[in-house]
């Protein structure tokens, strides 16, 4: 476990059974939250992905996207759960649909027939061979309780969206139907997220093998300014953020695909982009 914190203790969900703990001292606040700022910094990514979902709905975007969405904030909720009890069964409501959500990421991307309706055999070949991978990696994450395997999967699916996003925006037989004004756009919106999501994934790192010279600075520090080193909480921001830019990016490139890209645009409200319907 990376926590090296005395601190560390049971509270209101009693002992730790997760195969995971954090740098973040346990119960330190409060009795029923075991990491206050690793569970708290989830309520930006169940943001992002309430405001994403209702743009999606005032837009009259597909429904794939809307399900994307909804997976989305299932990540903030499950990591919202595991960190506040640190138990097995909420770290696999964190991570699941981890898995869930980037092996349906790849599927969006791969789906570039014309339309949205789910008819053809290629797409119900591709639905179910989608249904099937997360399956048997449910059952064998099951089996074999190892954090690593979960890491790995997960950022060899993350990696395959980048490769496919760059081959479908410079060597796909159907990029011609995306004009370069608009596939800037999108690589400036996937390379955004990318670029966020692996910072995150850096301080990721950084808090589990700094942990013990964090711990000795946070309490030099003193609450709430060391609420400011904890590291796994930035990543939860930074991830949520590069993961919303990510699939802006995602659903840019494949309205631009399956339907007339004549009819989209990007948009922003206050900071955050968001794709805009023209036709409406």
């Amino acid at each position: 476990m990376p926590s090296t914190n005395e601190l560390s203790r049971d509270g209101f969900f009693g002992p730790i059974t997760a195969s995971l703990d954090w740098c973040e001292a346990n119960y330190q606040f409060s009795y029923y939250i075991a990491e206050l700022a690793n569970t708290l910094s989830n309520l930006f990514t169940l943001y992002l992905a309430i405001r994403g979902a209702k743009k999606l709905r005032q837009e009259s975007l597909p429904g794939r996207f809307l399900v994307g969405c909804i997976g989305f904030a299932l990540i903030g909720a499950g990591s919202f759960a595991f960190h506040a009890s640190l138990l097995y069964e909420a770290q696999l409501a964190d991570e699941l649909p981890m898995i869930y959500v980037a092996s349906m990421s790849i599927w969006i991307l791969y789906d570039y027939q014309l339309g949205f309706d789910l008819s053809s055999i290629q797409t119900k070949s591709q639905v179910a061979f989608l249904v099937l991978f997360d399956a048997l990696f449910t059952w064998s994450y099951a089996v074999y309780r190892n954090p690593v395997y979960h890491q790995l999967v997960f950022a060899a699916l993350v990696i395959s969206c980048a490769i496919r996003i760059a081959y479908l925006l410079n060597w796909s037989p159907v990029r011609t139907r995306i004009p370069d004004s608009k596939k800037q756009v999108i690589a400036q919106m996937f390379t955004t997220g990318a670029v966020t999501f692996a910072s995150g994934f850096l301080v990721w790192n950084l808090d589990i093998i700094f942990c013990g010279t964090l711990t000795n600075w946070k309490r030099n520090l003193g609450w709430p300014a060391a609420f400011l080193l904890e590291g796994h909480s930035w990543w939860h921001l930074l991830t949520g953020l590069g993961t919303y830019y990510m699939f802006i990016g995602i659903q840019c490139n494949t309205l631009c695909i399956k339907d007339d890209h004549r009819k989209f645009t990007m948009a922003h409200r206050s900071w955050l982009p968001y794709v805009k319907r023209l036709d409406k």
